[in-house]
């Protein structure tokens, strides 16, 4: 079985990692449970930067669920064409925004199998809004958090589902709120995909990564 990074190695690497970056929040812009949630949806397969852009004009037309209704798919649609699979996310938004309506008295649930219901968000967005809405300490996996995991064995799995469940079991309590933000980032900017940037590292003595660049 590959070698894990020791537990108390991981709790200093969070500590490290919380030094640089105190109170860790997403890149995206939002400014309520609403607005995160269809940021989020909209953010699969893009990049935050990108989701900005195309959420700054949707946002000052419909910032609510019944104002985004009221705006339809088309008017979605036009709003978020700059962003990748836009005729579906628009479609997918908008139907959210009918069923919180209908459902939730036009407030996002606080809960994750009513959010997973909701059109286009599956488990990794629920634990986005849990956590950065609510306050949860879930582990939304993405490809930087996958990545990151692995490399320096944390939390190693062939899958995202078996890594969420590693680091919800090894990562300590007093870290898992932030841990989110705090490897995503991480992978965002310094272990990067084609080249991790070791020696601009915090944790690179470590991480048990064996082809560490120079």
């Amino acid at each position: 079985m590959p070698q894990k990074m020791r537990l108390d190695d991981m709790a200093r690497c969070f500590e490290r990692l919380s030094k640089r970056q105190p109170d860790p929040q997403t890149e995206l812009e939002f400014s309520d449970p609403f607005t995160l949630l269809v940021a989020v949806v909209l953010s699969a397969q893009a990049t935050d930067v990108g989701v900005n852009k195309a959420t700054k004009g949707l946002f000052a037309a419909a910032n609510t669920p019944d104002q985004m209704v009221a705006l339809g798919v088309a008017g979605i649609s036009y709003h978020i064409r700059t962003i990748g699979l836009f005729n579906t996310k628009a479609k997918n938004v908008f139907r959210l925004s009918e069923l919180l309506i209908t459902r939730h008295n036009g407030r996002v649930p606080e809960d994750r199998a009513a959010l997973e219901a909701l059109p286009g968000v599956g488990r990794k967005t629920a634990n986005v809004v849990l956590n950065e809405a609510f306050g949860y300490p879930t582990i939304a996996v993405d490809t930087h958090i996958f990545r990151v995991s692995n490399r320096t064995r944390m939390a190693p799995g062939k899958t995202v589902d078996i890594v969420e469940k590693e680091l919800l079991r090894r990562v300590p309590e007093t870290w898992k709120k932030g841990a989110h933000h705090w490897l995503i980032l991480h992978g965002r900017y310094v272990c990067k995909a084609r080249k991790p940037d070791c020696a601009a590292c915090e944790i690179a003595d470590l991480c048990l990564f064996p082809s560490k660049t120079a």
